[in-house]
């Protein structure tokens, strides 16, 4: 287990859970390095046989299966495997076996490369670089004291720096490990943001669906308000305007009604449909509509009307539909209304001339929610009032490819 106080992003390999099949992987190699050992051995080495080397016995058998089985347990205990493998290695080498490759406790060394290489603690690093660093000098030692002679400085130097090559080699494949590890972690969590972004994205479009259905409702019941008081008016005087403003009244409520139920289908989980967009044929119908409701509206349209992006054509459809109804109630019965379609915006202006006390319209959340369609898509919308003429200007980006 790792020490006290050491962090999750430093633990060694070693503490980490071990699978069965890592242990499967490690007893085969175990097995590999005994055979490949034994043979070592059994033929007397690389290249000539040495005068008075041994040759292969039941102990060298014993010391070769201590200097390559330990592996099995690399990873649960790399300190130990590493010190069982080199006290058999350095057995066979003192007592004159051809070892010229002491596979096993180069194996143990690059194992705990990985394993110390990132310990936080500098006195177990230490002892595990020490323990390595040992390895030359117990071969020295051994070999001095069995008295079957010291082997030659180039073979002891090649030793050191095979052993310092494999400690290294196992701390770089220890930072491979953990840079992929990281780069896999960076990876679910970009997938974990951009699925919390979805959902995000999903809540925000229903409380703009709802948005639009409070809007709706409140332009509908506007234009009812309108026509009503208009029929109460002439129902004496001018029976057929009556009738007229009677029927408007009864084609926006229809309208009405089928646009609230396909919004509240909209906000609906279970309903991934989302309402169909606003075109340029729809902003025509808003106009008629307001047309048929006793507005005098002139229009213009600037180059070639294209489909819009889902989100650009709702905020023109509201856009437009606000615009009206506040020429309607806070004007004088007209309004001109221009739509050019530029290379990369849609551009809305309205002006109308306002009532006799020369204000705009005020209160509500008309201007502000208005203000605020445009600003989500990154568009602009000013209104302002000059010379009794009400005046108010949209720019809306293509934001997305249309459709």
């Amino acid at each position: 287990m790792p020490p006290p106080g050491d962090s999750a992003a430093h633990r060694p390999i070693y503490t980490r859970v071990v699978t069965r099949k890592e242990l499967a992987t490690d007893a085969g190699l175990a097995l590999v390095v005994f055979a490949v050992t034994l043979a070592i051995l059994a033929t007397g080495g690389f290249g000539e046989p040495e005068p008075g080397q041994r040759e292969l016995d039941a102990l060298g058998v014993v010391l070769a299966g201590l200097s390559a089985l330990p592996l099995a347990a690399r990873r649960l205990a790399p300190l130990a495997a590493y010190a069982l493998t080199t006290a058999g290695a350095v057995g066979l080498l003192g007592l004159g076996y051809p070892l010229d490759l002491p596979l096993g406790p180069g194996v143990a060394i690059y194992q705990l490369g990985m394993a110390f290489g990132s310990q936080p603690r500098l006195s177990r690093r230490g002892m595990a670089m020490g323990a390595v660093a040992l390895f030359v000098p117990a071969v020295a030692a051994e070999e001095l004291a069995s008295g079957y002679g010291l082997h030659p400085f180039p073979e002891l130097a090649s030793l050191a720096v095979m052993a310092a090559a494999l400690w290294i080699a196992g701390d770089r494949t220890r930072l491979r490990r953990e840079r992929i590890a990281e780069l896999e972690e960076r990876t679910r969590r970009s997938e974990r943001e951009a699925e919390r972004e979805r959902r995000l994205a999903a809540a925000e479009e229903r409380t703009r669906i709802a948005r639009e259905l409070h809007d709706s409702a409140g332009h509908a019941i506007n234009v009812i308000l309108v026509q009503a008081g208009a029929a109460r008016l002439l129902h004496q005087r001018d029976p057929p305007g009556s009738r007229r403003a009677i029927a408007t009244i009864e084609q926006v409520a229809r309208s009405t009604i089928g646009e609230i139920d396909r919004l509240v289908r909209a906000l609906r989980e279970d309903d991934g449909a989302d309402p169909p967009p606003a075109d340029p044929a729809a902003l025509e119908q808003l106009v008629q509509r307001h047309r048929a409701a006793g507005l005098t509206i002139t229009t213009e349209v600037a180059g070639a009307p294209r489909a819009l992006p889902h989100s650009v054509a709702w905020a023109a459809h509201r856009i437009l539909q606000e615009a009206l109804t506040n020429a309607a109630r806070h004007g004088r019965g007209s309004a001109q209304v221009a739509l050019r379609f530029a290379a990369d915006a849609l551009e809305i202006t309205v002006t109308n001339p306002t009532g006799g006390n020369g204000q705009g319209p005020g209160g509500g959340h008309g201007i502000v929610g208005m203000r605020e369609r445009a600003t989500v898509l990154g568009g602009t919308l000013q209104a302002a009032v000059d010379g009794g003429v009400f005046r108010l200007r949209a720019r809306l980006p293509y934001t997305e490819t249309a459709p």
